[in-house]
């Protein structure tokens, strides 16, 4: 029962996410969602907009102009020397695959929320597009705090 248990795991963890259209290779998501070009500026103001990206209520980061960043979560420098471009994606896309019960949403899912309202329904928190900008932001930050 174990072995079976075990094998179903690590096909589900090596299969794509039919709705999502992505693959998870063990802790990353190796190609970029849609095909999609990150651009790390773009990035970076998604991940310093409180209104966007909302990355900076819970995180901090190399962000001398903005006051009152996060300490939930673990700060953002250094994330480019700790994780690969796909670690970050999967941690972005589905962080609960890696930290169950994390508080962190996932911004790229689309469905399976309870009491969302009609504007937000069947919509993710940030589009592929934005997903690799801060991919590709994340990933240049290589300095540790």
């Amino acid at each position: 029962m174990r072995a079976a248990t075990l094998s179903f795991l690590l096909l589900a963890a090596a299969t794509p996410a039919a709705a999502a259209g992505y693959t998870v290779v063990g802790d990353a998501i190796p190609a970029p969602l849609e095909g999609a070009i990150g651009d790390a500026a773009r990035g970076r103001a998604i991940v310093a907009d409180r209104t966007v990206g909302l990355c900076v209520l819970c995180h901090s980061g190399p962000f001398p102009e903005l006051h009152f960043q996060g300490d939930l979560a673990p700060p953002l420098d250094g994330a480019g020397s700790r994780w690969s471009a796909g670690q970050i994606r999967l941690r972005l896309v589905e962080p609960q695959r890696l930290t169950p019960g994390t508080i962190m949403p996932a911004y790229y899912r689309a469905d399976g929320f309870e009491r969302v309202a009609p504007a937000f329904a069947g919509k993710s928190i940030l589009t592929a597009g934005q997903i690799e900008d801060v991919v590709a932001y994340l990933s240049t930050l290589r300095g540790a705090k």
